[in-house]
């Protein structure tokens, strides 16, 4: 990994060592990416923080998942990039209690897991490790007919969430 070598310890959930060794291996500049399931399996377990990063009005009128914590990687209808993202994620990161002898695993959330993607690359650089992308994000990739949902997503693997 570019920005910084994660250790694949034996107490590590077996998602977060299969990305993180997919993640080394195709020399992703962040921790790696789990998919939606693994995803809510290590936040039930308590292993890691889901950290929703879509705008505040994605999340009241498409839905969020309960119990997520929020920092906008974009905010508005025009989708302005945060340029606090970093400094909001490392104070959020702060107040979460460490894993052991590690830092807290955070699992970024977005749309379809590519602002996520790139939410997670910016935390890297910023030093926040054992950050990670969720894969397929909330609605999932756009289909044939141009809509969300129908294939991939946290929605649509039936995984918890609400609206407001």
């Amino acid at each position: 990994m570019s920005t910084v070598e994660l250790e694949l310890d034996a107490t590590l959930a077996p998602a977060l060592r299969q990305a993180i060794a997919i993640a080394q291996e195709q020399d992703l500049p962040f921790a790696g990416s789990v998919t939606p399931a693994q995803a809510w399996d290590l936040v039930e377990s308590g292993q890691a923080t889901l950290v929703d990063v879509r705008s505040a009005e994605e999340r009241k009128f498409v839905g969020h998942v309960p119990g997520s914590q929020h920092v906008a990687w974009a905010s508005g209808t025009a989708l302005n990039r945060n340029p606090r993202f970093a400094r909001e994620l490392a104070a959020l990161v702060a107040r979460l209690p460490e894993s052991g002898d590690r830092p807290p695993v955070i699992l970024l959330l977005c749309r379809s897991g590519k602002r996520s993607a790139l939410a997670a690359q910016e935390a890297a650089k910023a030093g926040i490790e054992w950050v990670f992308n969720v894969s397929e994000g909330f609605e999932g990739d756009l289909d044939a007919g141009q809509q969300r949902g129908h294939f991939n997503g946290w929605r649509f693997h039936g995984l918890p969430w609400v609206q407001d």
